[in-house]
């Protein structure tokens, strides 16, 4: 069962919700541009899953078939108890090494990159964490848990997390000690030095104390949300980019060989030190912290909103429907809403031109369209074409009126 279709409507039920929360209690947790980045992002990643998450579970069943010690049974009780905290130690540890790794951080910083935090911050996920995560669950399989028992204590595991992600739940006394929560989350997702690299737990908090990387949020220190190398950008491709093109840079510019292979797997900031001679970086200096911000119209904005709905809706399809098609097909859809998606993201910068990549992109719907018909993903006919015409024309005229509504949407970024 693919528990996060599932959970869906419910996420954006609950965003909602917290939408009329900040409005009842005067805060402004919400951006748009941040929020369907976010959206984005986690659009992209589960997208991508439909291909990726083969790697994890080829070599889980494998592992499971060929080395496990013991048979566990999967209508056991005690066996879904036990995976189910078992699955969050390995995620603790997962968790733990994608702060500590500079490779593994790349993977991972697309979730932290979002400087607000709201629910919409939960569904920021990485497409890229299916490279090294599935070595931190094979000692599951090892002691004999069943894939099924596996992937489902994954699933509610991450689901868990979804709610955690908010500012308007406080501390909850006693059950701050036992799992994580809102607040000490908050602390996770904080770059401020006190709190930075702390709070790892997927649903129990216990590992953290017991491994002393707990933090508790202290009223005395308000959390900046955000890394401390800020993404600066709403394009959800470059979001899963940035981190691993900079190590790229690094290691090309190394002298040594050595450090060419080794700055990827040093710890998290490592660099050779000759390129951190020669090209440094300084940290920002939070006390004078601004989130990243882009003018934008608001007839622009609504036309941004309207578009990602559409891919977001795709998205869904492809989530439900992915199993079903070829590796072909899966593949086009993906690259499909990706290039979408980052067209999307590049409207949010207010680029120059991304009125122009908006033309193209809707013009590339057309032969994409007839290639999805040719391998089976769409019924095309007569009707499906109107629909996708009217479409392409609505869509024009809402690039015209965005245009025209207010300057100096549309402008270069300073």
């Amino acid at each position: 069962m693919n528990y996060v279709l599932y959970a869906v409507p419910f996420f954006f039920l609950l965003i909602g919700l917290e939408l009329l929360a900040d409005r009842w209690r005067g805060m402004r947790t919400y951006r748009l541009a941040d929020a369907l980045n976010s959206l984005s992002a986690g659009v992209l990643s589960q997208a991508t899953g439909i291909l990726t998450k083969v790697v994890g579970l080829l070599t889980y069943a494998f592992a499971w078939e060929q080395l496990a010690l013991f048979e566990l049974s999967e209508s056991s009780l005690w066996v879904w108890l036990f995976a189910f905290v078992f699955y969050d130690f390995c995620y603790y540890w997962n968790h733990r090494l994608g702060h500590e790794r500079n490779v593994l951080w790349a993977a991972h910083a697309v979730h932290h990159q979002s400087e607000d935090y709201n629910l919409s911050t939960a569904l920021r996920q990485t497409s890229t964490g299916f490279i090294f995560g599935w070595i931190f669950y094979l000692p599951m399989a090892l002691v004999g848990v069943p894939p099924l028992v596996f992937l489902s204590v994954a699933a509610l595991n991450l689901l868990y997390q979804f709610w955690v992600h908010t500012r308007h739940i406080p501390k909850l006394g006693w059950f701050e000690w036992l799992f994580i929560t809102p607040s000490n989350h908050r602390v996770h997702h904080a770059q401020n030095p006190v709190y930075i690299d702390r709070n790892y737990g997927g649903v129990f908090i216990v590992w953290d104390r017991i491994f002393g990387t707990f933090q508790e949020e202290l009223d005395a220190e308000p959390v900046i949300f955000g890394v401390t190398v800020p993404l600066a950008s709403w394009n959800p491709l470059w979001a899963n980019l940035q981190v691993y093109a900079g190590l790229w840079s690094d290691a090309r510019r190394a002298s040594s060989w050595w450090d060419k292979l080794r700055i990827w797997f040093m710890p998290t900031g490592w660099r050779p030190a000759d390129v951190a001679a020669r090209y440094p970086q300084a940290k920002a200096d939070l006390s004078q912290f601004r989130k990243f911000e882009v003018p934008l119209a608001r007839a622009a904005q609504l036309y941004a909103l309207l578009q990602f709905i559409c891919y977001l809706l795709a998205g869904v399809w492809l989530l439900a429907q992915g199993d079903a098609l070829s590796t072909g097909a899966v593949l086009l859809a993906c690259l499909w809403i990706a290039l979408g998606l980052c067209s999307i993201g590049i409207w949010l910068e207010n680029c120059r031109h991304a009125w122009q990549l908006e033309c193209l992109r809707l013009a590339s719907n057309l032969p994409a369209f007839w290639l999805a018909g040719e391998l089976g993903i769409l019924t095309l006919n007569v009707t499906a074409w109107m629909w996708l015409i009217a479409y392409s024309l609505v869509s024009l005229l809402g690039i015209w009126w965005a245009r025209g509504s207010a300057a100096p949407a549309l402008t270069p970024p300073i």
